[in-house]
């Protein structure tokens, strides 16, 4: 019985050696208080606190385990101790304290610190470079810094922040920010504009941004085929002749050549608009060559159609076309009457009514305000018909470019203006009326004819019956 009682003894026994091996009962956790994390080259406090461990406490700021960085010791019943640290690259890691009171030891959570560096030196870079690029092509745009760490980016166009909201005015360009990158696959001219970006290091305390400087994106419109014409002028006796090649769209500077019968005459750099003008021999009735116009940019060459140098002067007979224009209700509105042209490459018109002229744009202005000239004085429209507006009209030209030049005139053409000058709807719908009703009574008379003979038919049957019956 008591070699049982020794047995059963012997466990307590060796859980006391243990205990007194490892000295002592373990104290509560202690807890650790620190940022988690730190600029670079600043001081830093870390607070490790023992409440309920009776003095004499050591605290010990251990990192990464076991590696020691700092001892403090409390004699005074303060239950807590402060450890000042200066942040270096070597900080980062993860920190926790050891309280040892009386032979007994606990241990803290962990507190992970990261070392920030500040940042520094922000600037906007482009692919490509320097940001100037045709529309279509694919742009990204890179927030880079000298120095910094644990970064944000934010970015900004025209000076408005780029978000990925969806109610952003900046939604339809298609601007979506990744990391410190802008990209847009496909560039409009709606892109073109100022970049700019904010990196920056968010913190509890003490965030630190940096702003980048302004950089300019400028888009470039492909060039559209160039389109050729030319003008005639006479200064005395001598004619001057002069080509216009003009892009509908581009991005200027472009070079313009223009081209005589294939063989470059002439060239112009147009630095602020996409037109230029060549001077070119020229003289009426004879065919001068024909001429191309080409428009070159840094990455297109355009040709326009071929373009004959003839001018023909003015002559054959006019003649007047005339054209009514109804309202809905079919009542005259207006008119429009056309000079039709046989011969003249460069006309200009002149209108009369009933004797008196019509004044032309470039001559003062109509005396009858109902009248409206178009397509360089060719088309004459009667605005608003009146009685006044009715007589004969008779067009005339000669050539633009020599006032000397003799006219050729139309015969006249009479334009009369009714009260109702075509079949109104309701006069329609009466004919049409009419219409069914004769046919309506067509057919009744058809259908009594057909009646009548038979009964006739039928009659002369029953008289053949009583002949034959009587003999």
């Amino acid at each position: 019985m008591k070699k049982k009682q020794e047995l059963c003894l012997l466990p307590v026994l060796v859980a006391a050696c243990l205990v007194s091996i490892m000295g002592g009962s373990p104290l509560p956790s202690p807890i650790l208080i620190g940022p988690d994390k730190a600029y670079l080259n600043s001081k830093v406090v870390f607070q490790c606190r023992s409440p309920g461990s009776p003095p004499p406490n050591t605290y010990e700021l251990l990192k990464d385990g076991n590696h020691l960085v700092a001892t403090s010791n409390d004699l005074q019943d303060d239950q807590s101790a402060m450890f000042f640290l200066k942040i270096s690259v070597t900080s980062e890691g993860s920190y926790h304290c050891r309280v040892t009171a009386g032979g007994n030891m606990g241990l803290s959570g962990t507190v992970r610190l990261q070392v920030v560096i500040p940042v520094s030196g922000t600037m906007v870079t482009s692919d490509p470079d320097p940001p100037i690029l045709y529309e279509g092509l694919r742009l990204t745009l890179t927030c880079d810094v000298t120095k910094g760490s644990h970064l944000s980016y934010t970015w900004f166009y025209n000076r408005q922040e780029v978000t990925s909201s969806p109610t952003s005015p900046l939604t339809p360009l298609l601007l979506w920010p990744v990391g410190n990158t802008l990209v847009v696959e496909r560039v409009t001219t709606k892109h073109a504009g100022n970049y700019s970006c904010i990196a920056g290091t968010r913190m509890q305390t003490n965030s630190r941004f940096s702003s980048s400087r302004e950089i300019t994106v400028r888009i470039k419109v492909y060039l559209s085929v160039p389109q050729i014409s030319f003008t005639i002028s006479k200064e005395g006796s001598s004619y001057h002749g002069n080509v216009t090649c003009r892009s509908s769209r581009g991005t200027p500077p472009v070079t313009f050549y223009l081209f005589l019968d294939d063989k470059e005459v002439g060239s112009d750099v147009a630095t602020e608009s996409l037109v230029a003008w060549f001077p070119v021999a020229i003289v009426p009735g004879r065919d001068m060559g024909a001429v191309r116009c080409a428009v070159e940019s840094d990455a297109q060459r355009l040709t326009s159609r071929p373009l004959t140098l003839v001018v023909v002067p003015v002559g054959g007979a006019p003649k007047v076309d005339v054209e009514y224009l109804y309202r809905v209700d079919s009542k005259m509105a207006s008119a429009r009457l056309q000079c039709l042209l046989s011969l003249g490459t460069f006309p200009f018109f002149s209108w009369s009514l009933n004797g008196s002229l019509l004044l032309h744009p470039s001559e003062g202005d109509s005396s009858h305000p109902s009248h409206a000239l178009a397509d360089g004085g060719r088309t004459l429209f009667l605005t608003e018909i009146t009685l006044e507006d009715s007589g004969y009209y008779r067009c005339r030209a000669r050539d633009s470019y020599d006032v000397t030049s003799a006219w050729v005139e139309s015969q006249p053409v009479l334009v009369q203006v009714t009260e109702v000058a075509t079949t109104t709807i309701e006069v329609m719908a009466i004919v049409f009326c009419c219409f069914l009703m004769l046919t309506l009574a067509g057919g009744v008379a058809c259908v009594m004819r057909m009646l009548n003979r038979q009964r006739d038919v039928v009659a002369s049957s029953e008289q053949r019956a009583r002949a034959r019956a009587a003999k």
